[in-house]
């Protein structure tokens, strides 16, 4: 099989080349603050490193070990967006650690 080709008409605002987690998470964000966007991936979206990601959010507590208190909080607030944003694949889980 051939190579896809991509023919754009009109302008772009963002073109983004991956569509791994942080690709399709700039695409998403660029595209709520209303940017026209366009994702190119070579395969399946997030089927290549992202695919073999824990898919943990991380809530940044791991920062309070430097007592990087900003980024305890920034990383929670975006933990938060994240269980808003897409209820429908990320819930809560509770651990115990030693």
């Amino acid at each position: 099989m051939g190579r896809a080709r991509i023919v754009a008409i009109g302008i772009t605002d963002l073109f983004i080349i991956g569509g791994g987690v942080n690709g399709c998470g700039i695409a998403r964000d660029a595209a709520g603050r209303g940017l026209s966007v366009t994702l190119a991936e070579r395969g399946d979206l997030g089927a290549a490193t992202s695919s073999a990601s824990t898919k943990l959010f991380h809530g940044g507590l791991r920062y309070l070990e430097y007592f990087e208190f900003r980024l305890v909080r920034e990383s929670l607030i975006e933990r938060e967006r994240l269980l808003r944003a897409s209820p429908h694949i990320s819930w809560p889980m509770r651990f115990v650690l030693p």
